[in-house]
């Protein structure tokens, strides 16, 4: 026996089985964690060992002029930092926390990605040995080169 398919059968099984492909993927924001420093920092290495344990693979490449990889990512100078990162087409400028890194992969806001001006003390790749802290935010780049408060670290 036979089986006839009509045209509007095959479709609707077709669009089916594309929605349940669709289904069954779930977005994963990437954990692949590419960063740009000079070889002769090492808060950086600490900021980097706290993004690996955090659970990111992070790709570490030295670079003679980490500011270049800023620029290139359209960095405004007033928030440079020590090291630049790109993780799932966001540049992470300086020491930002794990966390915050997370929250930008999950909420995905239209701009560049985020920024730890300075190096606060306290900040992840800066702890001090007695404890000290500054209070510190994490800045949205937005496309433009605005910025708005991400979060607030204590």
């Amino acid at each position: 026996m036979t089986a006839s398919f009509s045209r509007r059968t095959l479709l609707l099984v077709g669009v089916g089985a594309a929605a349940t492909a669709a289904c069954a993927q779930t977005a994963r924001p990437s954990s692949d964690l590419a960063v740009y420093k000079s070889p002769t920092c090492g808060c950086c290495g600490a900021w980097v060992e706290h993004m690996t344990d955090a659970g990111f693979q992070v790709r570490t490449t030295e670079v003679a002029d980490p500011g270049a990889v800023r620029r290139a990512w359209s960095v405004p100078d007033p928030l440079a930092a020590c090291h630049t990162a790109v993780i799932g087409g966001y540049v992470l400028e300086g020491h930002v926390p794990a966390e915050d890194v997370r929250r930008l992969l999950v909420e995905r806001p239209d701009a560049l990605g985020l920024a730890v001006p300075t190096m606060p003390l306290g900040s992840p790749g800066m702890e001090m040995p007695d404890g000290r802290r500054e209070t510190y935010e994490a800045l949205l780049i937005l496309k433009g080169g605005g910025t708005r408060v991400f979060a607030r670290h204590a």
